[in-house]
């Protein structure tokens, strides 16, 4: 299942990962593991948590948070 938080780059087939910064929110997050990756937007208040297995990312977990 794929997540609508995080989104897919492309990676090309030597390995290069172009990201143009101009195109990208304000604060982001990007994991890369086991030849994927993948960018985020950074909510206003939250905590993540990234799982993995034996080195290779299997989750990323979000909890947002709002203040009061």
């Amino acid at each position: 299942m794929t997540s609508p938080r995080m989104k897919e780059l492309q990676i090309s087939s030597q390995g290069i990962l172009n990201i143009d910064t101009m195109e990208l929110s304000e604060s982001c997050v990007i994991v890369i593991s086991d030849g994927k990756a993948k960018m985020a937007e950074l909510p206003l208040h939250a905590d993540m948590t990234i799982k993995t297995y034996k080195g290779i990312v299997t989750r990323v977990n979000w909890d947002e948070g709002e203040e009061f």
